[in-house]
């Protein structure tokens, strides 16, 4: 297989050399490539990405150095109209006999399609970038106006074009800037005419973005005239507009130094054919109308319904359905307030999260009983959504536990099921699937052996349910919510079955656009297994090891053959209790053979008993990503978890039972108790020309302790898989140097960091290369073997390296992911041969996924 990759990649090095030589195959004799630009400052090269996205022209994007769009571009024929011409329509006899074999019509269609296909390609690919002086003299324009805007207002640029002597019809182009001397800010001084704005001016004047004593730069003033309009806008100034702001800078004879003198005239007042200017007000709200079931049709109906509540005044065209207090609260802009934008944008913003109403109509109009043409009358309507909605989904799926799967759901939700603007919704969902690998014990004949079935209340309230009064802690901007939810589902699967039974009571509340926090007062799950008796059938890993290690003892099996087998579950359960209740001499087995069994009896333990666990968690999440379509971001999560401390603290008041280990047991089962935390930070860097540069690190861990000496499966770690480290499958890697024997490799402990360069190829096709790194550890818990427990900073060699490349598509909505990762450090591995040991194809891992990974 090496051979074949070697082969493989010597014929491709081959065609693109071929490729190569053929770039500029369509370039006429006085048409030069642009390969290359380079920008000279003071005679140092310039490597500030931000000058260089100046530039007019760019070199055509290349992958590796190579210009694969050109190429393609290069595949269309540009005179494609007088080949078929020439070859279809000038040639009679080929025309006719096509003509007479297809048709007419279908003759025509023929070469149009020709034509299309053409031009599909033109269009798929990229056109070369040919040398020009004219957009050459442009990019010189642009540097000179970036240098300008940067307080260089003496700037000299040059440029000169370079045909390159070693390649025909190539150039590049460098460009000479001398900045000399920078403008520094000096003084500032205002010529505000309405006292209410000059008033307003000086008492945050200290907050200015333009700062004496600073290089010029445009943006800066530019960010004040932002922070001015923001500032009188939100301080009462209804009618400010940032046209109104103007600077004048004085660069005369000042020695470098920039007088600047900020100008803020009057408002104009149109009356008739005439212009006047009027001072600036600052303007209060009067009157708050919220008309509660607006609809364009009814807006000519009387109203004949009305309530009040502090000053708000609610009006309905039919019966109230909503409680006076509950809409009010949703409403930022009070009465007796002055006007603040911010209080309309929040007031958008929370009723557009409420669910009820559509995107609200928030309307200002001049107070006629106020003689000074300051109160200000805000009129919001509010058109509300249907009070039920249903909702069905569908969707097929494929993993590396099922070849196939079917999965439905319905869900119905009531709006404001009590008046005051809560949801209540009920869902259901179901799904079948197909193993690739059932257990021995289930029908073998059934295709679809996997099936599982589960329903969900849910409860949402637009508040903070809680016995005091949480407004200080978190005021109503921050758009609180209280979620109270319960669920149940059934599960029948290739491995132990289970029923699981949730309920949550959590806080939401977002304190910014980028900051959102949630808190699960309370997260109860209680997860039971049904089939028990199957879990040598599903860990056949654990039970050939087991059955190897009782063909070593004195015990005597059922099975007369000579290679006896185990029967599953009884015989397999009396040989762990006959080892267990033995010492090992006795057995007829060693030291570690004995210790292995236990192991494998403590891990039969934990993963069929019963899990309850009493929650509380809490999740801070700092997002800069404002849609889908940002390149640029930053993301950081923060999650602490603990369980089971409430029940321990109440352990000396009631009288619990315990299991044969000692624990602690709440209506028959153990309860668990551990603490957990996760940190996750990603970021984006976008390096221009669809070129991104994406970054993740991932640590988490989990510490049982009290009632318990391991974490349940479901809060545990695992690695791999194609959102994680994607040259090994999901559960595939870890824990530790151990080799992942284990059908189901989890821990406790968990590390992990991505690196994946992005760039554009065809049209919509993306490609990646990538690099992961991680794994997983046990950590101070009930596991010894050292090949899994992480004990020192030395342990971190055991970290597996995984890189690789993928291809994606993107639809706009999402993207197909398609990525192929190659063991680069295999910590399973012997030390010393850890390193591109199974680099190939044939190891290799491939990934099929939705969207990109991080």
């Amino acid at each position: 297989m090496k051979r074949l990759f070697a082969k493989i990649l010597l014929f491709f090095l081959t065609l693109v050399l071929i490729i190569s030589c053929n770039a500029v195959k369509r370039l006429d004799q006085d048409e030069n490539l642009l390969v290359k630009n380079e920008i000279f400052s003071n005679g140092e090269i310039v490597k500030d990405a931000g000058i260089k996205s100046r530039l007019y022209q760019e070199p055509n994007t290349s992958i590796l150095g190579f210009p694969l769009g050109l190429h393609v571009y290069n595949l269309a024929r540009p005179n494609i109209d007088s080949i078929l011409s020439e070859r279809y329509l000038e040639n009679e006899r080929k025309r006719d006999f096509l003509v007479n074999i297809l048709s007419k019509k279908q003759f025509d269609k023929y070469l149009n399609s020709r034509k299309e296909f053409n031009q599909w390609i033109k269009k798929t690919g990229e056109a070369p970038v040919l040398v020009n002086e004219e957009e050459t003299k442009k990019s010189e324009n642009r540097l000179k106006s970036w240098y300008w805007n940067n307080g260089w207002f003496n700037v000299e640029t040059d440029y000169k074009i370079i045909p390159l002597e070693d390649k025909k019809k190539r150039a590049r182009v460098e460009y000479y800037v001398t900045p000399h001397e920078p403008y520094l800010i000096d003084s500032i001084k205002t010529e505000i005419s309405s006292q209410a704005l000059d008033s307003l001016y000086e008492m945050h004047k200290t907050e200015s973005e333009i700062v004496p004593g600073t290089k010029y730069n445009t943006l800066d003033f530019n960010d004040e005239r932002d922070r001015l309009s923001d500032l009188f806008r939100n301080n009462g100034v209804y009618n400010f507009d940032q046209e109104y702001i103007t600077f004048d800078a004085d660069t005369v004879d000042t020695n470098h130094k920039v007088n600047t003198t900020l100008i803020i005239k009057n408002r104009r007042n149109n009356i008739g054919d005439s212009v006047a200017r009027v001072p600036f007000k600052i303007h209060k709200i009067s009157k708050v109308n919220i008309f509660t079931d607006y609809t364009y049709n009814k807006r000519n109906e009387p109203l004949t319904d009305s309530a009040r509540y502090e000053n708000y005044r609610l009006f309905s065209f039919d019966e109230m359905r909503y409680k006076p207090e509950a809409v009010s609260d949703a409403i930022f802009i009070k009465p007796g307030t002055i006007y603040r934008d911010a209080d309309r944008t929040r007031t958008y913003n929370r009723i557009n999260s409420l669910r009820v109403f559509k995107y609200p109509d928030i309307q200002y109009s001049l107070d006629p009983s106020d003689t000074t043409n300051t109160d200000l009358v805000t009129n919001i309507f509010l058109s509300p959504l249907p009070k039920y909605s249903l909702g069905f989904d569908f969707d097929v799926s494929q993993s590396n536990i099922q070849k196939f799967g079917i999965g439905f759901g319905g869900s119905f939700l009531i709006r404001n099921i009590f008046g005051g603007l809560e949801n209540f919704e009920i869902s259901g969902r179901g799904s079948i699937a197909s193993s690739t690998d059932a257990a021995a014990s289930r029908d073998e004949n059934r295709f679809f052996d996997i099936t599982e079935v589960g329903a969900d209340m849910k409860l949402s309230l637009p508040r903070i349910f809680f016995p005091i009064d949480t407004e200080k802690i978190i005021p109503k901007y921050m758009s609180p919510f209280t979620n109270i939810s319960l669920g149940f589902s059934t599960q029948r699967n290739i491995g132990l079955d289970k029923q699981t039974f949730s309920g949550i009571f959590n806080y939401a509340w977002k304190p910014s656009k980028k900051l959102s926090n949630s808190l699960d007062f309370l997260n109860i799950q209680y997860v039971r297994n049904l089939n028990t008796k199957n879990y040598f059938n599903v860990y056949r890993n654990s039970f050939e090891e087991l059955n190897d290690i009782a063909q070593d003892s004195n015990y005597e099996f059922m099975d007369p053959s000579e290679d006896p087998v185990l029967g599953i579950p009884d015989e397999a359960d009396d040989f762990i209790n006959y080892v267990v209740s033995q010492d090992f001499p006795n057995t007829g087995l060693n030291e570690e053979d004995f210790f292995n069994v236990l192991d494998i009896y403590e891990r039969k333990l934990r993963l069929t008993e019963n899990n309850l666990i009493f929650a509380t968690n809490f999740t801070y999440l700092w997002n800069t990503r404002e849609s889908l379509y940002d390149k640029e971001f930053s993301r950081f999560r923060f999650k602490v978890e603990t369980a089971g401390n409430v029940l321990s603290l109440l352990s000396g008041v009631f009288n619990y039972e315990q299991n044969e280990q000692g624990n602690d047991k709440v209506l028959g089962v153990a309860y668990s108790q551990y603490a957990k935390t996760e940190i996750d930070f990603i970021k984006h860097w976008d390096l221009g020309r669809d070129k991104i540069f994406a970054a993740r690190a991932f640590g988490g861990i989990a510490i049982p302790y009290g009632n318990s000496d391991n974490i349940p499966i479901t809060k545990t770690f695992f690695a791999g898989g194609p959102n994680d480290n994607r040259a090994w499958q999901a559960y595939d890697l870890g824990p530790g140097s151990s080799g992942s024997f284990l059908e189901f490799n989890e821990a406790n402990l968990k590390l992990a960091f991505n690196a994946e360069y992005r760039f554009g190829l065809i049209d919509e096709f993306k490609g990646a290369l990538f690099v992961d790194v991680g794994n997983i550890w046990n950590v101070l818990d009930s596991n010894t073997n050292p090949d899994f427990v992480f004990e020192e900073f030395a342990d971190l060699k055991e970290l597996a390296v995984g890189s690789g490349f993928g291809l994606r598509y993107d639809f706009n909505f999402f993207v197909l992911r398609f990525d192929i990762g190659f063991k680069t450090h295999d910590p399973a591995q012997p030390e010393g041969k850890r390193w591109f040991r199974d680099y190939n194809f044939t190891h290799a891992v491939y990934n099929v996924g939705i969207n990109y990974p991080f």
